[in-house]
């Protein structure tokens, strides 16, 4: 099996895509307020800040700025998807099953990258507020309700209309370079 390699960082400030095991459900927006508390009960336990995230049908992406001197993202992603996994069988939601008796609920792995400046997180966070109309969920950004971005707006760092003069037919636009 191939070893994967993870740069840990503390106190570093990580994009993240982090998928469901049914790529075609709609299990993570079905089921946002429960995603929100499994976060929300790691973030006690286990603080972070979540700089952006955006919550789609079968994957999420999240950029978390870590504590100083703590590196243990895995961890904490741990934590949310067991906090999700258990909620949903706890609301009586049938979950096919893994040997050990585990639920299948999440893909094992999931993309991280240690973002390296301030270009590259305005990079990562206009990915994840674009994202939604790229994969055809809204037309404009701010259609999208499971998007950090409301927050971005009722803090006065964009306006409500970012990202409507973004890209082409084909969704190339924000935080996304087109294949020449």
């Amino acid at each position: 099996m191939v070893q994967y390699r993870r740069n840990r960082i503390a106190g570093a400030t990580y994009f993240f895509t982090v998928a469901i095991a049914d790529r075609g459900a709609r299990l993570l927006v079905d089921h946002v307020d429960l995603l929100r508390q499994a976060v929300e009960h790691t973030r006690l336990a286990r603080p972070f800040y979540v700089d952006a995230m955006v919550v789609l049908p079968d994957h999420l992406h999240a950029v978390w700025t870590l504590p100083e001197g703590d590196a243990d993202y895995a961890g904490r992603w741990s934590g949310i998807k067991a906090g999700f996994t258990h909620a949903l069988s706890k609301s009586g939601m049938s979950l096919q099953s893994r040997r050990k008796g585990e639920f299948r609920v999440w893909q094992s792995r999931y993309w991280e990258h240690t973002v390296r400046d301030e270009d590259d997180l305005r990079h990562h966070v206009e990915y994840i507020w674009f994202n939604p109309v790229k994969h055809g969920h809204a037309r404009r950004v701010e259609d999208w309700p499971h998007s950090s971005f409301h927050r971005a707006v009722r803090e006065g760092i964009v306006t409500a209309d970012w990202g409507r003069e973004v890209g082409d037919e084909r969704g190339h636009g924000y935080g996304e370079r087109p294949n020449p």
